[in-house]
């Protein structure tokens, strides 16, 4: 696999599923090339463990269909936007060559979600500067490469998104993706550890609420927004839209 039409990348394994899956899984449906990279492995979690979290993030990758699921394994919740994190990252970039790109909330909940996206915000545009040198797997200097757009998706605090996609035809899947990760979610199960703040049973009619919210405002049943980070988006002209009018 080389050329991705989209990477997602996530502070933590679980982000993009809660988050952006349904936009994902449907353009994976148009016949789109996906991948996600997750920056840790989320080894701080109150719940479940390293192992746990990769074997769910496979499952969950096999499930949406994405082409491409690595890890930096950059350490949780203590990472810093730094020349080491950046280039981990402009590596993933100039291999995968994505056209858009979708990065954590710029500000929420958790700390590390802002700071992820500020770091992957910064290594997008440095992917693009000839004088930073980095190399593949065998050893071969990378071409720089700068992604088209690069899109915040919305996470736990509400922001109020620049865009929605209608995810109604994706909505079941996504649900199906996020209870992959059985050992974070709503469990009966103690094992899995103490409850946290995204493990309550309600947590995940939390996530229905907001997606039937962002369909209600472009007439359809399910949404997921999207803030963009950058130049204003354009259109070729007035009729140039992803949906019909609301009637």
């Amino acid at each position: 696999m080389s050329k991705l039409s989209i990477l997602a990348f996530a502070a933590h394994p679980d982000d993009t599923e809660l988050a952006c899956s349904g936009i994902l899984h449907s353009h994976v449906q148009m016949g789109y090339q996906v991948g996600v990279i997750d920056l840790t492995e989320g080894e701080l979690g109150s719940r479940g463990s390293v192992a746990t979290r990769y074997s769910e993030a496979t499952e969950a990758a096999r499930l949406i269909g994405f082409d491409v699921r690595e890890n930096l394994q950059i350490p949780d919740g203590f990472f810093e936007n730094n020349q080491e994190n950046q280039i981990k990252v402009i590596t993933k970039l100039r291999k995968y060559q994505p056209e858009i790109i979708l990065i954590n909330a710029p500000k929420d909940r958790h700390p590390d979600h802002g700071r992820g996206a500020q770091l992957v915000k910064d290594a997008a545009f440095l992917s693009g500067l000839i004088k930073i040198q980095t190399f593949d797997e065998n050893g071969q200097n990378q071409q720089p490469w700068r992604p088209k757009k690069v899109f915040h998706y919305i996470q736990d605090m509400y922001l109020e998104p620049d865009l929605i996609i209608d995810i109604s035809d994706s909505f079941k899947t996504k649900l199906e993706a996020i209870k992959c990760f059985k050992t974070q979610f709503f469990s009966e199960n103690e094992l899995d550890g103490p409850e946290t703040y995204i493990s309550k049973s309600g947590f995940l009619d939390a996530i229905e609420a907001r997606a039937l919210e962002f369909g209600k405002r472009i007439g359809v049943k399910y949404g997921e927004g999207l803030l963009h980070s950058g130049n204003n988006l354009g259109l070729k002209d007035l009729f140039d839209q992803i949906l019909p009018a609301i009637s």
